[in-house]
């Protein structure tokens, strides 16, 4: 439970040897009260700040943390599998971007690059195989139609985990917006 206020005064409390402190909320903290007063609290107190409104691409990752929590994985795993699925390739000059990578090396945990594999691998002169990989795009990159492709199809991954996503209209909102913030 968040709440905002003020501090209104401190005491010591010499004969407990602990201190007391009475603050000033905004919020209602009734029911809180209610339902906490007769158990130990941990208490955080900071100086507040108003909260921003999720993007499209900060919701993508709110999603990814949850579905990586839920699934038991890594949050790079988790990206790396939904930019493969519901990501956008990489092109220059007219041409998807392809990598060739050593095919023991584990690009799902990559964080710094996000690749899709292909079946194709080759044995180089060191007599190691390397697997073809293309190249996808940062979702930061992503023009509204990308965005809304990508978090339409997390949503859909996350519900079907039973994981709680923002309602239509707010998916709607935070999408339109991306153009805008992009």
């Amino acid at each position: 439970m968040d709440f905002s206020g003020h501090f209104d005064s401190l005491m010591v409390d010499l004969l407990a040897g602990k201190q007391k402190a009475v603050l000033t909320l905004n919020e209602d903290a009734r029911g809180a009260f209610d339902s906490l007063k007769d158990f130990p609290l941990s208490i955080t107190i900071k100086k507040y700040r108003k909260k921003r409104s999720l993007n499209a691409n900060a919701y993508f990752h709110v999603l990814v943390g949850k579905l990586a929590d839920t699934l038991g994985t890594s949050k790079a795993y988790m990206k790396n599998t939904l930019l493969q699925k519901y990501g956008q390739l990489a092109i220059e000059n007219d041409s998807i971007v392809p990598l060739i990578i050593r095919d023991d090396i584990d690009m799902m945990e990559r964080e710094e690059i996000h690749v899709r594999p292909t079946d194709k691998t080759r044995i180089m002169d060191d007599g190691k195989a390397y697997r073809v990989y293309l190249l996808l795009r940062g979702s930061h990159t992503y023009n509204t139609a990308e965005m809304s492709s990508l978090i339409d199809g997390t949503v859909q991954d996350a519900k079907e985990q039973g994981i709680e996503t923002a309602t239509p209209d707010e998916l709607e909102r935070m999408k339109q917006q991306w153009r805008v913030e992009a």
